[in-house]
């Protein structure tokens, strides 16, 4: 599926994914086990002098240069996302460069965002939290289905997502997600707005296929080409970047959206917190770094 009319911001260099499981399977298209390859810096760069010779033979029309198919990092980075086969990181880093090449990637700017931006509906916190991530808050009373334009809302996304991979200090390598409930009421309820940084962690781990539109009460700007919108860029462009989401004094209203995306999630439910202004406070931020708006 393609997407034409979004733009993105290329992502910026991250430092290695670290494996979250102690035991690993052998990938059937890896010469190397995952551990071996861990372990063993020449056995990743064997692997990465092969798929930049197969994107040569194979995708040679594919650009060059700086997140093009000769960018070793990059080539590392989708190698050790797809646990090290060859294959599945030629698949997905081919998408991830076409899109980018098609998305025209370095047009997003603040200028280009600015008049969604002004609306204070998300932004990128000027401080890292206590454990050394970018926060990207998403204000839920600010986002109005029925008055923004969904095209501007991507771009508004995809270019806060980058502005805080940007601010990644050295050895971390994800972000968190506060979602800011407070005020939050039906007029707000755009489920693929408010819910996308907790999609983009279970789509970052498993592709989806959906058959039909989701509907919720007050939801009907929530329909499948705007989720599959974020299924595609998240899944194939920011795989296991999202740490924790915070959900901030939650209102009863919001509870019937939660009970419906819970289950989607499985297991990653538990990367939701649903939490107080206080918690904000206390356990993520410091006196000096602690968002005004949470400050009252």
């Amino acid at each position: 599926m393609m997407i034409h009319t979004c733009v993105a911001l290329r992502p910026c260099r991250p430092p290695l994914i670290s494996s979250s499981k102690s035991t690993l399977q052998r990938p059937p298209n890896c010469k190397f086990s995952v551990r071996n390859c861990i372990r063993d810096p020449n056995n990743s760069q064997k692997l990465v002098m092969e798929v930049k010779e197969k994107l040569e033979k194979e995708y040679y029309d594919l650009p060059i240069g700086e997140n093009g198919r000769d960018d070793e990092d990059m080539i590392l980075w989708y190698l050790k996302d797809r646990r090290f086969s060859v294959e599945e990181a030629i698949a997905k880093l081919t998408k991830a460069i076409k899109w980018r090449q098609e998305f025209g990637v370095a047009d997003l700017s603040e200028d280009t965002v600015k008049s969604t931006a002004k609306t204070g509906k998300a932004y990128v916190h000027d401080f890292l939290d206590v454990n050394d991530r970018p926060v990207l808050i998403v204000v839920a009373s600010k986002h109005l289905p029925d008055v923004h334009d969904p095209r501007d809302n991507e771009k508004l996304c995809m270019f806060l997502i980058e502005k805080a991979l940007s601010k990644l200090p050295a050895g971390q390598e994800q972000i968190l997600g506060i979602v800011d409930l407070r005020g939050f009421g039906t007029k707000n309820a755009d489920l693929s707005y408010l819910t996308f940084l907790v999609i983009y962690k279970l789509v970052a781990e498993h592709c989806w296929e959906l058959g039909h539109c989701i509907c919720l009460p007050g939801t009907k700007n929530a329909d499948l080409s705007y989720l599959t919108f974020l299924f595609d860029v998240f899944y194939y462009y920011y795989p296991k970047r999202l740490g924790d989401v915070l959900f901030v004094e939650a209102p009863f209203v919001f509870q019937p959206i939660w009970q419906l995306t819970k289950p989607l999630l499985k297991s990653y439910a538990s990367m939701v917190k649903f939490c107080s202004t206080e918690t904000v406070r206390k356990e993520y931020f410091t006196e000096e770094t602690l968002p005004i708006s949470f400050r009252d």
